[in-house]
């Protein structure tokens, strides 16, 4: 392990150097991933320094214990060398989790799309659900989200929402919520009392780069529009609505969150480089047989990833067979726990494949 670690060292002494390098300074891009790349590295210097000091105790304590001469000093290295020993194994799994290669992906923020798919309504309403429990799952970790187009359904809820988030490893977060998510109630619309079921899909998108994705602008046709929905300054009065067709792959982008219309063509265009992104992001990993075999974050659009039950209170993930009976409390946007178990389970998933490191 400390050999492995004692590499890792090597970079993050060349990562030292480099980042204080003026022409890595004045590229935005390189100075960028080189400053990420030094903060991953500096973790890792910790649990380095950590586990030099816990081995050395180790050595320290056995050698007391040998020599025997002082009843004391024995008692002591023997507490020493017990607490020693059963921390090393954690901090030896801890560490082989932070080596296993990163998802460049990761550390990216995202674009968040949440459509009503069967149950007319209902499905709406539950669209609407799903946002209010990412807006307060992503307020509470301090991330900032930011609604980039909406259509709002008839009882209630959306039809189709569109936001944008931005903090820290949002993506590495938010990837594993990326599928088909199903609630079994009893309509708001119902009279008889009867449990539907209706789902709505997700889409996370790691929101692109302007240097990830070229975007020609010719390729874009820009429609300016009145913005729709309820009354109010500049709604129905001014061309502030954006719809952006890219002709080459027929996707279009609406944005009408802002009055401003160079803000929601902005807005726009990243939610345009995003999908554009995620399109070819899903080629890759296609190709890559080894990455889709996982399913916990494979992103496939199709597959019915989690059931929210009210009537029994519980939410079932069917990637890792988890049920929680804490639906409240999820649905209000406690998904912590849901996805430190993907997490689990992929990290799991990435040792296997990664053994040899070990």
């Amino acid at each position: 392990m400390l050999d492995k670690l004692n590499i890792v060292k090597q970079r993050f002494d060349e990562v030292s150097d480099l980042i204080i390098q003026p022409d890595i300074i004045s590229d935005q891009k390189r100075y960028v991933q080189i400053n990420k790349e030094y903060k991953e590295l500096s973790e890792l210097m910790k649990k380095r320094k950590e586990y030099i000091t816990l081995s050395g105790n180790i050595s320290e304590a056995e050698e007391i214990i040998a020599d025997g001469s002082d009843d004391e000093m024995v008692e002591m290295a023997k507490m020493e060398l017990d607490e020693a020993k059963e921390r090393l194994p954690q901090l030896e799994e801890e560490i082989r989790y932070m080596l296993i290669p990163k998802d460049p992906e990761d550390a990216k923020n995202v674009v968040v799309e949440i459509r009503a798919g069967t149950g007319g309504d209902e499905a709406s309403i539950f669209a609407g659900d799903l946002y209010r429990m990412y807006t307060k799952y992503c307020e509470g970790k301090g991330w900032s989200v930011s609604t980039v187009d909406y259509n709002e359904g008839t009882s209630g809820g959306f039809k189709e929402v569109i936001f944008e988030v931005a903090g820290e490893d949002v993506y590495g977060t938010m990837k594993f919520e990326a599928g088909v998510h199903r609630v079994q109630r009893v309509p708001q619309t119902e009279t008889q009392g009867r449990v539907h079921t209706s789902a709505a899909t997700v889409m996370v998108l790691p929101e692109a780069e302007e240097f990830d994705v070229e975007l020609d602008m010719q390729d874009v046709r820009i429609e300016r529009t009145t913005s729709t929905g309820p009354g109010g300054q500049s709604v129905n009065t001014t061309y502030s609505a954006i719809k952006l067709h890219h002709e080459p792959t027929g996707i279009i982008v609406s944005c009408q969150d802002q009055k401003s219309q160079h803000k929601n063509l902005e807005k726009a265009l990243k939610v345009l480089r995003s999908r554009l992104y995620e399109a070819e992001l899903a080629k890759k990993q296609a190709a890559d047989s080894e990455k889709r075999k996982s399913m916990v974050s494979s992103g496939d659009r199709s597959a019915k990833i989690r059931t929210y039950n009210y009537p029994q209170g519980r939410v079932t993930d069917h990637r890792i067979g988890l049920t929680l009976y804490d639906l409240g409390n999820i649905i209000d946007g406690d998904i912590q726990k849901l996805i430190d178990e993907l997490m689990l389970a992929e990290n799991t998933e990435k040792l296997k494949e990664n053994s040899e490191l070990f």
